[in-house]
């Protein structure tokens, strides 16, 4: 069987989101099926700039097809447009004209799909709210499977998606909760689906020691992984942090990895690392007291199951409902809703050794039972041969 994984960007520099969940399930399934990826020559998701060059090349032994973007995307343009119909009262012409603005519009890229359909048995497109998602499920409906990615932002709530979720054959979700939002916007239920998430590549050994080394961080810490960036929380998080320290007075240090989108505040307990390879994040995980998780919005969290898998409690933002529901069910952290309780919390977790190495145990369990590669691997096998027509 050969399948096509379709998303807006793909590379081995590309450290997150649904890029790396995308990259994760492709390599694993290419044990069991003829795997390609059709991709665009984008590098950054501000621009979608051409970075890569078109055509065929291998990552990891995988062919991945890329095509040109048509146009750059302006993001002030984009960012005016955006909120206008956020705002105010607005066609379903103007939401597809705001599809076409956010990109990355690539033709090439969808008459392939278009001129190619027969050669694949299914198409399997990642994230919803993009222009390869919205014209090539509409393109091959009926070869389609999405993952949608979705959260509850704005957005999801615009008129052309809800037609949308009515169209691919099957559906991955990430999370319970993702589920019960697009069922609840579209009434798609008739479309069959099934809660996957995606695992995870943790390195058979992690040192804190070399990481400690490495970085000079010899206090206790917390740690954030991820796009350091307003709608990721981060705003909040440094709030949140320097005024926990200027009560707690404790050595206690937050070291963030990722790119920075927002200012970072000049604070002597906050390490900025910037980018680092996967077998530093993983130590610096394995070195840290928590992992951190501010976001208001995510279909999951992959950095949460992440930690988890390494035996790491975590504290997250108890008003995103993805982050709270997926505590609740490890019971394997904390999450808070405003800065009284992220002060309790992370003060609870600070002083108590053994509820967090509790917690860990729950995280390491829940990880191997929902999320270990053989079991979304099969997951996402079943799906396409109920299917499959």
């Amino acid at each position: 069987m050969k399948v096509a994984f379709v998303i807006q960007r793909y590379g081995l520099d590309i450290n997150g989101g649904a890029e790396l969940h995308c990259r994760y399930v492709a390599e694993h399934l290419a044990r069991y099926l003829e795997v390609e990826v059709l991709t665009s020559c984008a590098k950054d998701y501000i621009t979608w700039r051409n970075v890569y060059p078109p055509g065929i090349e291998k990552i990891n032994n995988i062919p991945v097809r890329r095509f040109r973007v048509d146009q750059e995307r302006n993001p002030n343009q984009f960012g005016r447009l955006q909120d206008e119909l956020l705002q105010y009262p607005h066609t379903e012409q103007d939401e597809l004209r705001w599809m076409e603005e956010q990109g990355p519009r690539s033709t090439d890229l969808i008459n392939f799909i278009k001129k190619n359909k027969d050669n694949y048995q299914f198409f399997i497109f990642f994230s919803y709210r993009y222009y390869h998602s919205f014209h090539g499920i509409r393109t091959v409906p009926h070869k389609s499977l999405l993952v949608p990615t979705a959260e509850p932002d704005p957005v999801i709530h615009f008129k052309i998606f809800k037609g949308l979720f009515h169209l691919p054959q099957g559906f991955v979700y990430n999370s319970v909760e993702e589920k019960r939002l697009i069922q609840g916007l579209s009434a798609n239920y008739q479309v069959p689906g099934d809660v996957v998430g995606v695992g995870s590549e943790i390195p058979p050994n992690t040192d804190s020691w070399s990481f400690r080394k490495k970085f000079g961080i010899q206090d206790p810490f917390l740690i954030y992984v991820g796009r350091i960036d307003e709608n990721k929380g981060c705003g909040q998080l440094f709030d949140f942090f320097l005024r926990f320290k200027a009560q707690d007075k404790s050595t206690l240090k937050l070291v963030l990895i990722g790119s920075p989108i927002m200012k970072i505040p000049d604070a002597r307990s906050i390490f900025h690392l910037g980018f680092v390879n996967d077998q530093d994040k993983f130590d610096a995980l394995h070195a840290s007291e928590l992992l951190v998780m501010p976001s208001f919005y995510e279909s999951l969290s992959m950095v949460l199951l992440e930690a988890w898998a390494m035996g790491k409690p975590t504290l997250a933002n108890g008003n995103c409902r993805v982050l709270m529901g997926q505590t609740i069910r490890s019971n394997a952290g904390l999450f808070y809703t405003d800065y009284e309780e992220f002060q309790r919390c992370l003060h609870h977790l600070q002083k108590n050794p053994e509820t967090r190495a509790v917690m860990g145990q729950n995280g390491r369990r829940f990880y191997q039972e929902n999320y270990s590669w053989e079991i979304v691997e099969q997951k996402y096998l079943r799906l396409m041969e109920a299917v499959k027509n």
